[in-house]
């Protein structure tokens, strides 16, 4: 008597309710077994490489490397087969359906689960690693231009999760393994670091100014020498912020004219 081999399954997600939820809907699941977690993408992608899952539900959004980050670290053709968890990702979305990759959105419930667990099963028995390796090269080539910018910042506050548009901050800030986004008289604290959020926010709209300040342009109001180089970046809303000579030149390319 023969028996199928259980599909090792490794669980990539931030967020340990989460992790706990669908380690929870696997210990149902016999043809099923949780070989490790990982909380943030670098060690996601160090697991893959160390267990060498069958299968990784994998967390799109995450603070640092996110979920096509981790693949880009695996590399498409280490990949195993990958269902996608997301709280929201229109873009995201849109190509998992495109290129025929599973997906959760959270919150899901227990039919949804076991859906995408027999077409994980169904696909690892019947696929070859080629077919897996151009979809994830695909989806991930795809999604490269939408993450490059974003039009507004998911936060989440005392149970809470709402959005901030870019266009509405005055000011962001770095605040140890967070940036304090400066909106109006309001401030909202995202798991980032500075040179991510940097990178997501247009350079038409935001300049760094230091290494722990960056601005948006329309809110400054004017600038005043001050010693070695450095200015003071006075903003609309009174705040006053220091434009180190390391960021000088970024703000005189923006503004068109020698500081």
């Amino acid at each position: 008597m023969t028996t199928t081999p259980r599909t090792r399954v490794l669980i990539v997600d931030d967020e340990p309710l989460a992790r706990e939820r669908i380690r929870t809907l696997l210990e149902d699941e016999p043809a099923f077994e949780v070989v490790g977690e990982a909380a943030d993408g670098t060690t996601g992608a160090e697991s893959i490489l160390a267990l060498q899952p069958d299968l990784v539900f994998l967390d799109v959004q995450m603070p640092g490397a996110d979920g096509f980050d981790v693949i880009d670290a695996v590399g498409a053709d280490k990949m195993p087969f990958v269902v996608f968890v997301t709280a929201y990702d229109r873009y995201a979305l849109r190509a998992f359906d495109v290129h025929a990759l599973d997906y959760l959105l959270k919150p899901f419930d227990r039919e949804r689960f076991r859906e995408a667990l027999a077409r994980a099963r169904a696909q690892i028995s019947r696929s070859n690693g080629g077919d897996i390796e151009r979809r994830l090269a695909a989806i991930v080539q795809d999604l490269k231009p939408a993450r490059a910018r974003t039009d507004r910042f998911v936060v989440k506050s005392g149970g809470r999760i709402f959005f901030v548009r870019t266009a509405e901050i005055d000011w962001i800030e770095a605040a140890g393994n967070y940036v304090k986004l400066h909106v109006g008289a309001d401030s909202h604290l995202i798991r980032e670091t500075m040179n991510a959020v940097e990178a997501k926010l247009s350079p038409d709209m935001f300049v760094r100014i230091h290494r722990c300040h960056i601005v948006n342009i329309e809110q400054v109001r004017e600038l005043q020498p001050w010693f070695n180089g450095e200015y003071v970046v006075f903003l609309k809303n009174g705040t006053r912020l220091t434009l180190s000579r390391g960021y000088r030149e970024r703000l005189q390319e923006r503004v068109g004219r020698t500081i």
